[in-house]
């Protein structure tokens, strides 16, 4: 009789803490008739999807790594799966996810940027007297790009387009000279261009771009290579987007056709000239190298005097950047204007696309209603009001950018669900919906899971860097039951494409195992 009467409160115990974990409602002591009646559990969903985790994860190279899952059902937010879901993982453009919802709630859908061309002298008889200044205040897309985005990144004109349509207008309000300088004033952020735990390697490629307030052409620029006609020539590189602050100095030569070619490029830290060198095979295809530009401001203020320079206004002074906050900034007189579009319609390109920059302004935009921060850490402090509102518990994200990109992020499976389960209730949530990559669809789960019936189930976040991939988001069944689910994995070996499998596999294994519509689950009998 002891001995049955302590197994029964062992149970006890047991289903108490599957209570607290969400799995099992129990109020009230299970009575010893309850036990002694109950028959063989039947194998759940939950079973036949542990059992495929474990054979996905189990085996080599997934077992080298460290993985955190969670899998919850979006309507009733039972838990159906968890592993390490309370334990640290780099999220890398997971994110993303954080930062773009941050956006959504704090800025709202219709939010809009502006940017401006000013002076701090007066305009008369066509002649500025004074500045013209280019303000930024965070807009991402003072490029050339499509929108409504649909499927995949398209563009439309030069680069430089929206900053031509600027000139333009100077040139409709009569203006054929400036006394002053050209000036690319981005202090509408206070200055960081590199965030902690960016490596020195990003900052070269367009992914690491530099971060402005003023944001031309994604702050890189395109160099063009093109092998020569001959064995033994030197190659060809051109610049899509021309600059006096970008020079690319050409080491480069062409070999046969059928040898293998070998590119290298160099580029000091702070350096405004890259070395591209090595060789190229004869009649390859042209090589496109997409690189961050040092000084974005100084940038856009050289380029833009180029374009007045084209439309016959004179300047009188020179090309420079302004990074400090003018005191006498509310006296300028506006010349010309550019708003941007919706947020809610620009958002879908930041995740579909995972565009690293625009993450990082969409968070500064987002604190910068507050006023200008002291120092960073004021900024990696900003969104924990909102991660509180949302229900992540203290401490479950640590953040230090808002792309990704920083080695230093970590977040926990179940802080990733929270948000998404957050995000579902809100006024903005499609916009932020629309925004994720769908399986076999666009963005970058294009190419994954096209197979096994998996096309438009899976609507998430890729994240991807060295030795981390990531995918967290919304499961759709047949059935019509909708999952919300994270797949964190860390400490990955290999190039990462066995990782991406795993995790495909993954999402195969949850659509199938948990079709069943979720069924609002009985109290344990007490009485």
């Amino acid at each position: 009789m002891n001995r049955r009467i302590l197994w029964a409160a062992s149970l006890l115990m047991i289903t108490g803490a599957a209570a607290r974990r969400g799995t099992v409602a129990a109020d009230k002591p299970v009575q010893q008739d309850a036990v002694r009646e109950e028959k063989p559990r039947k194998t759940s969903a939950a079973d036949g999807f542990t059992v495929r985790v474990n054979h996905i994860l189990e085996s080599s190279p997934a077992s080298k790594g460290e993985w955190g899952i969670l899998v919850v059902d979006a309507a009733t937010g039972q838990t159906l799966f968890e592993k390490n879901a309370d334990s640290f993982f780099v999220p890398a453009s997971n994110m993303k996810l954080f930062t773009t919802a941050l956006a959504l709630d704090k800025l709202g859908p219709d939010y809009r940027f502006r940017t401006t061309l000013e002076t701090n002298g007066k305009l008369e008889d066509g002649l500025v007297q004074g500045d013209l200044i280019l303000v930024g205040r965070g807009d991402p897309n003072l490029s050339n790009r499509k929108f409504p985005y649909d499927t995949k990144e398209e563009f439309d004109g030069p680069p430089e387009r929206v900053l031509s349509e600027l000139a333009d207008q100077l040139m409709m309000r009569g203006v054929s000279q400036i006394s002053g300088d050209i000036v690319g004033d981005d202090s509408y952020f206070p200055p960081q261009r590199y965030p902690d735990g960016w490596e020195i390697d990003d900052m070269v490629w367009d992914y690491g771009a530099a971060i402005s307030a003023i944001v031309l052409n994604d702050n890189m620029v395109t160099v063009n290579v093109i092998p020569g006609e001959k064995i033994g020539e030197t190659a060809t590189t051109t610049l899509e987007l021309p600059t006096p602050d970008f020079s690319v100095k050409n080491e480069l030569t062409t070999i046969g056709a059928k040898e293998k070619g070998e590119l290298r490029l160099t580029r000091e830290p702070g350096a405004s000239t890259v070395v591209v060198s090595g060789t190229i095979p004869a009649s390859s295809p042209p090589h496109k190298l997409l690189l961050a530009v040092e000084e974005p401001a100084q940038n856009a203020a050289s380029i833009l005097a180029k374009l007045l320079a084209e439309r016959g206004i004179k300047v009188g002074g020179k090309a420079r950047a302004n990074h400090d906050p003018d005191p006498a900034e509310l006296s300028r007189t506006v010349l010309a204007e550019h708003l941007s579009l919706r947020l809610g319609d620009t958002v879908k390109l930041v995740n579909k696309i995972s565009q690293n920059l625009h993450t990082e302004v969409l968070l500064r935009t987002a604190a910068r209603q507050q006023g200008p921060w002291a120092a960073p850490e004021d900024l990696t402090k900003f969104p924990e009001p909102f991660y509180e509102k949302v229900g992540i518990a203290s401490g479950d994200v640590m953040q230090t950018d808002g792309s990704g990109l920083s080695r230093h992020d970590m977040v926990t499976p179940r802080a990733v669900v929270t948000l998404l389960d957050y995000a579902q209730k809100q006024t903005w949530f499609l916009p932020y919906y629309l925004s994720l990559p769908v399986s076999g669809v666009d963005g970058t789960l294009t190419e994954h899971m096209k197979n096994a019936g998996m096309t438009g189930k899976i609507h998430a976040k890729t994240g991807s860097v060295a030795h981390v991939r990531a995918l967290s988001g919304y499961a759709d069944t047949a059935s019509g039951r909708r999952l919300i689910f994270s797949f964190l994995s860390n400490n990955m070996g290999g190039t990462g494409h066995e990782a991406h499998e795993a995790i495909d596999s993954l999402c195969l294994a949850m659509v199938e195992e948990f079709n069943s519509p979720a069924v609002a689950r009985k109290p344990v009998a007490t009485h």
